[in-house]
């Protein structure tokens, strides 16, 4: 019975693991991956889903609603910074990381300054549940089937629905789009809110788990690039089997020797596959196929 107990346990933080990076690099996934922006600012993205999911759900609307609002707050907020910063930049992509970098510090410091070093939270819901002698988090499996709904969520909009279409051919192709009557503009606001909206939802779903700071995003940028970069430009392709696998190398060595083990694994996973697969997993696979 050691051995199941053991078992399920490595499988929930593998899992838990798994959750954390695609939920981190969905957003990220859309923005640097598929438009090619070196968006530092990711986290503050994440920053602004907590805040508003945290101060909705104390102000009494039910937590799945305001997970949902800070999502929509975060996208609405990335498409006004699409329209008056980074729409100037498609062409210019290493002035992006300074854009963006600024954006960052000043929304990291306007939050500092206007709601304090910390923000109440709301508490981790769902209690918990116990398999042999150790407890479980039950709203952590809750997050596992987030991450897993919200691949399959982005998979259906890209390859279902005429946005996905248009988005796809606007990134790929944008004067051949626009000469097709294509508002590419529009195009590229939606796009970039989509992926500021999943950095929300992101920041939304692991609000209750965290204590909210204003350089909350930092703990996720770092596993959100290393999950994009082994993936490659494919989120469906590179994304979820980047975050399977570096998942996994992260609860193993987390288990073997601690967290900081596992946050090194990921580096040296990141160093070996740019190394041997410049364009990650997906840009392999395609290359494959073709």
């Amino acid at each position: 019975m050691e051995v199941l107990y053991a078992a399920f346990t490595f499988i929930y933080q593998a899992g838990d693991a798994f959750a954390f990076l695609v939920l981190s690099a969905c957003g990220l996934a859309v923005i640097f991956g598929m438009m090619g922006v070196i968006n530092l600012a990711h986290g503050e993205f994440i920053l602004c889903g907590a805040y508003v999911s945290a101060s909705a759900a104390r102000m009494g609307l039910p937590l799945p609603l305001a997970i949902l609002l800070g999502a929509l707050v975060a996208g609405l907020v990335g498409m006004v910074l699409e329209r008056l910063v980074i729409r100037h930049l498609y062409h210019r992509p290493l002035d992006t990381i300074v854009a963006t970098w600024g954006i960052s510090m000043m929304a990291t410091q306007g939050t500092l300054i206007l709601l304090g070093s910390t923000m109440p939270g709301t508490g981790t819901p769902l209690g918990s549940f116990t398999v042999g002698a150790y407890s479980y988090s039950t709203y952590r499996v809750v997050l596992m089937v987030a991450a897993l709904a919200t691949l399959a969520a982005l998979w259906l909009v890209f390859t279902k629905t005429r946005f996905g279409l248009l988005s796809r051919a606007t990134i790929q192709v944008p004067h051949i789009a626009e000469a097709t009557g294509v508002n590419t503009s529009l195009i590229y606001s939606l796009t970039f809110g989509l992926g500021a909206a999943l950095a929300g939802l992101a920041g939304g779903l692991y609000a209750p788990t965290m204590t909210l700071v204003p350089t909350m995003g930092g703990a996720f940028v770092v596993e959100a690039f290393v999950t994009v970069v082994v993936g490659g430009a494919d989120i469906f392709l590179g994304t979820a089997p980047a975050a399977a696998i570096l998942g996994i190398i992260k609860a193993a060595l987390t288990s073997w020797q601690g967290q900081l083990a596992g946050q090194i694994g990921m580096l040296i996973s990141v160093i070996i596959v740019i190394r041997i697969l410049p364009r990650g997993i997906s840009g392999w696979i395609l290359r494959e196929r073709a």
